[in-house]
């Protein structure tokens, strides 16, 4: 049964898009490491903790990453699942709680 799980795997892994970025979080914070380790931080453009970016993978990428590995969480996902930083900041904004309808301002005398 465990060669059919890893094959189930496979067949699921191989029909979805290939992984091309890195989604890179900063855990935790670089106050007191060395300079350089907040200036690799920079170059991944990491400024505060708890930060998402994405990069493509790359050779550069994955050294950089090399470097802050204690400080950083890192996922391989697809190109379809980057996101912008203001999409991201619009998925994480709560919802209103209401939604309008329409107004009446358009219905007042003093506009006619």
């Amino acid at each position: 049964s465990r060669s059919f799980a890893t094959a189930v795997q496979t067949k699921i892994a191989s029909k979805s898009e290939p992984n091309t970025h890195f989604k890179i979080t900063l855990r935790r914070s670089a106050i007191a490491l060395g300079e350089r380790k907040k200036e690799t931080l920079v170059a991944l453009g990491l400024h505060r903790r708890m930060q998402t970016v994405y990069q493509v993978h790359s050779p550069e990428a994955a050294g950089k990453i090399l470097k802050v590995k204690e400080l950083v969480e890192v996922e391989n996902v697809p190109a379809k699942a980057v996101r912008s930083q203001s999409e991201q900041r619009k998925e994480r904004k709560a919802s209103r709680g209401y939604q309008v309808q329409g107004t009446k301002l358009g219905e007042l005398a003093w506009e006619t």
